[in-house]
């Protein structure tokens, strides 16, 4: 009899004290009302996205990456294109 009266008071003060518990988290809790900074988040979740289909519109006119020409090859151009603009600058200098 005893264990059983060990239990019920043990439940009724867990009860208890859920009750307790719980009472005090609602009354901490303030009224929700009309908060402002939600309408702060959707006007820049807005600007955001306008900020997205800009990217993906500069990002169109690209070339990709494995389309690009490969740049070893500009290289030696590049490379071709300054030993010619030296002769020439060394051939008009001879004149």
């Amino acid at each position: 009899m005893k264990r059983l009266a060990a239990w019920v008071s043990g439940a009724a003060g867990g009860f208890a004290l859920y009750r307790w518990l719980t009472r005090e988290r609602d009354e901490a809790v303030p009224a929700l009302g009309a908060d402002s900074r939600a309408e702060e988040l959707r006007a820049k979740l807005d600007e955001s996205r306008a900020v997205v289909d800009e990217r993906e519109t500069f990002e169109a006119g690209e070339t990709p990456v494995d389309e690009a020409p490969d740049p070893g090859e500009r290289r030696r151009r590049v490379h071709e294109q300054g030993r010619a603009a030296v002769d020439e600058m060394r051939r008009s200098g001879d004149d």
